[in-house]
C-alpha cells in the first residue's frame, strides 16, 4: 500500500466521497483533534479525519459536546488540517454556531473552510435541518449530516440512548436520512441505532452513510480516536473496539520515567553535554 504522503496517492475529495458505495469502497473515518495524530492518521491512510465537538469531552474536559466554542473548534481545525496531505478533514459545527438561523450557519461553517482549512462541515439533526443544509450547499460549504444519536440533543433524548427501536422512530430516520440527501448532504453519520434501522436509513438513499454503533451495512465506519487507541477513561460504548492501549503505553513509561529520575538512572552520560577539550577547542589569536 502506497503511503498517503506520496504525490501519486489523490487527495481524498467530497466527490471521492460521495461515490464510494458506486466504487465499492468501504470508508473509513476516525476523529482527530490535533496536528501529530492528524499527520500520523493521515500517513496511515484514513480516508476521512472528523474534527469532532467531542474534543469537549476527550481533551477539553468538558462533560458533553454542549459548552464547545466556535473559537476552540478552530482552534483544533486548524492544527488537524495543518497535519493532512491526503484525508478529507471535516469540522463538527458547535452547539449554537447553525440553530440560530442560516446566516451564522453560513458565516461559522464557512470560517470552518476559509479559516481553518477544513473541506466540509457536519451538522446533526434531520428533516428540521433540511433547509439549512440546502442553504449551504447552495453556499459552496460541502455537508455532511448526523441523524439517530445527536450528542447535542442529549437532553432533549433523555441521555446518550439507542434511537430507533420503535417503528416510527425506525421510519422517522429514514424519512430524515432521505430529507437530507434531497438538500445536498454528500453523507451521513448515523450513530447509535439498531443495526436493522441503519441497514434500512442505507439502502433508503443514495450517498453514503458512516456508523458509529449503526451496524454492519453502513458504507463506512467512525470512531473517536481516544476510544479508538484505548485512550479514553471509563467504560466505553458497546460498538467500540479498542485497537490500542496508548493509555497502558504512557503509563507504563511514566512510570519508569519517574523511577530513572529518582534514582539517578536519567539523564546517563550518553545524555548530557560536555564541555570540549583543550586539544579541540579553537587556537588562541
Amino acid at each position: 500500500m502506497k503511503n498517503a504522503g506520496d504525490p501519486s496517492v489523490p487527495p481524498v475529495t467530497v466527490p471521492f466521497v460521495r461515490s464510494a458505495r458506486a466504487s465499492g469502497r468501504r470508508l473509513a473515518m476516525l476523529t482527530a483533534y490535533d496536528f501529530p495524530t492528524a499527520r500520523l492518521l493521515d500517513q496511515a491512510g484514513i480516508d476521512i479525519l472528523l474534527v469532532g465537538d467531542s474534543v469537549g469531552n476527550n481533551v477539553l474536559g468538558y462533560d458533553s459536546t454542549l459548552p464547545v466554542t466556535m473559537e476552540e473548534m478552530l482552534h483544533h481545525v486548524k492544527a488537524v488540517a495543518r497535519g493532512v496531505k491526503r484525508a478529507l478533514v471535516v469540522a463538527d459545527m458547535p452547539y449554537l454556531s447553525y440553530q440560530t438561523g442560516k446566516r451564522d450557519a453560513i458565516r461559522n461553517a464557512g470560517r470552518f473552510l476559509k479559516e481553518a482549512g477544513a473541506a466540509a462541515v457536519k451538522i446533526e439533526g434531520g428533516r428540521r435541518r433540511a433547509a439549512l443544509v440546502r442553504a449551504l450547499v447552495d453556499a459552496e460549504i460541502p455537508v455532511m449530516g448526523h441523524i439517530g444519536l445527536t450528542p447535542q440533543s442529549v437532553h432533549v433524548m433523555g441521555g446518550y440512548k439507542v434511537q430507533g427501536k420503535r417503528l416510527d422512530e425506525a421510519r422517522a430516520l429514514v424519512e430524515d436520512a432521505q430529507a437530507l440527501e434531497e438538500a445536498g448532504a454528500f453523507s451521513l453519520v448515523l450513530e447509535g441505532m439498531p443495526e436493522m434501522v441503519g441497514r434500512k436509513v442505507t439502502e433508503s438513499i443514495g450517498i453514503p452513510t458512516l456508523g458509529i454503533g449503526a451496524g454492519r451495512h453502513c458504507d463506512g465506519q467512525v470512531l473517536v480516536f481516544h476510544d479508538f487507541a484505548g485512550l479514553s477513561q471509563g467504560q466505553v460504548p458497546r460498538f467500540v473496539r479498542r485497537y490500542a492501549d496508548l493509555a497502558g503505553i504512557v503509563t507504563e513509561a511514566t512510570r519508569r520515567y519517574i523511577e530513572d529520575v529518582r534514582s539517578g538512572a536519567f539523564p546517563s552520560e550518553a545524555e548530557t553535554y560536555s564541555m570540549p577539550s583543550a586539544v579541540d577547542a579553537p587556537p588562541r589569536r
